[in-house]
């Protein structure tokens, strides 16, 4: 996302390749990478970035991680070594600063960019983020597990009169109860949380890779029908709050 001049990445999955490119192309100087949880189909795209292997490139990593892991500068140095990857984080010449926090607590990125945080309910743990700029508030909720009948009250105060909440939606209420302990929801308690918290809409995000183009068309129909301010997230999409 894009801010105040700020680029705001959030997770490190296969786009970011994509993203690198582009940023290297507008000559972008700066960014701020904010990791949910260090699973691998959420960094590993981190190795191909290419901003990161710039001189003249600022990134700021931050991530709250369970303490036994190591902090997020060794997570993503282990993964980028052999005979997993054969450049070694040390080659990233951009100016990389590692930030650990713990899930829960607040801070901004630059002067006019606020950033909440909570804990999210998922195996070795994960972080959801609301970020506030100008008015508007987008909040980014995966990979979180929900408990029918209860709503998670930490995301429910984090995406409270959200303008746009991207959730995750992995299942359908009717494939859940296979899928307990994995540590994923469905669209439709993203629906419920959403009118439950007053946000504008929801995207519909983090798709069980076994759903299909007419699968997931039938998902919006059926969303959109629950609640108008929901949608399918599709790649390459641009939302603008506003």
């Amino acid at each position: 996302m894009s801010a105040a001049g700020r680029t705001i990445i959030l997770d490190a999955g296969t786009g970011l390749r994509q993203l690198g490119a582009k940023l290297v192309k507008e000559g972008a100087k700066d960014a701020t990478l904010l990791l949910t949880h260090v699973h691998w189909d959420h960094i590993c795209g981190f190795p191909f970035f290419g901003p990161a292997f710039k001189a003249d490139f600022d990134l700021a990593v931050m991530a709250a991680l369970p303490g036994q892991v190591g902090g997020i500068r060794s997570v993503l140095g282990r993964q980028m070594t052999e005979p997993l990857f054969p450049v070694p984080l040390e080659q990233l010449h951009a100016r990389i600063d590692f930030q650990d926090f713990e899930a829960g607590l607040a801070f901004e990125v630059g002067a006019d960019i606020k950033v909440r945080t909570a804990p999210l309910n998922h195996p070795n743990a994960a972080t959801g983020y609301r970020i506030e700029h100008a008015g508007r508030a987008l909040c980014y909720v995966t990979d979180t597990e929900h408990v029918p009948g209860n709503p998670d009250q930490r995301v429910l105060e984090l995406i409270d009169g959200a303008d746009l909440v991207i959730y995750d939606c992995t299942y359908t209420d009717e494939e859940f109860p296979a899928h307990v302990g994995w540590g994923h929801s469905t669209w439709q308690e993203g629906v419920r949380l959403c009118k439950q918290a007053g946000a504008r809409r929801l995207a519909i995000f983090h798709h069980d890779p076994d759903h299909e183009d007419d699968f997931m068309a039938r998902v919006e129909q059926e969303a959109s029908a629950m609640w108008d301010g929901a949608f399918v997230a599709r790649e390459g999409m641009t939302i603008w709050l506003d």
